[in-house]
């Protein structure tokens, strides 16, 4: 059974690292990424989607299967991901799970309503990505790989 890498590609600060693995392993990789965010690759398969809220998310979990694995920082993909069979890691190297995914869904879901009664729609950004946590998403991200390898 051959795996595929897929990437929710749109500001992820890891392609370069999900790249480079991917083709150690040789493991046909395709980032996915709308027409904001348009990516060129000499290793993976550029999916272009067209603009749309949700629109490279619905490609990204039509496009994946059983075995695949997926790269995104988004819980609503990695829960719909993981619900058709796939392997999924957030940005950060953290593996999404069966037994994690509904109470990182529940998180977000609690933050969203604390934003909306605060009345704080507007959020810092991410803090800045050090080389320890590039580190830290490769050996991750190549554990599962490995994994993924083993079907």
């Amino acid at each position: 059974m051959e795996i595929r890498i897929y990437v929710d590609a749109d500001a992820c600060p890891v392609v370069s690292i999900v790249e480079r693995l991917a083709r150690r392993y040789e493991v046909p990789c395709i980032l996915l990424c709308d027409t904001n965010h348009v990516l060129t690759s000499d290793y993976s398969e550029v999916k272009i989607i067209g603009a749309g809220a949700d629109a490279v998310d619905f490609a990204l979990v039509n496009l994946c299967q059983k075995g695949d694995v997926v790269v995104t920082q988004d819980y609503g993909v990695a829960a719909m991901a993981l619900g058709k069979g796939a392997y999924c890691i957030h940005q950060s190297g953290r593996w999404y799970t069966n037994n994690n995914i509904e109470e990182l869904l529940m998180q977000r879901h609690i933050t969203k309503k604390a934003r909306r009664s605060s009345r704080k729609n507007h959020l810092k950004g991410p803090v800045k990505r050090t080389e320890k946590d590039d580190i830290y998403f490769a050996e991750s991200f190549d554990k599962i790989i490995r994994k993924a390898l083993e079907l």
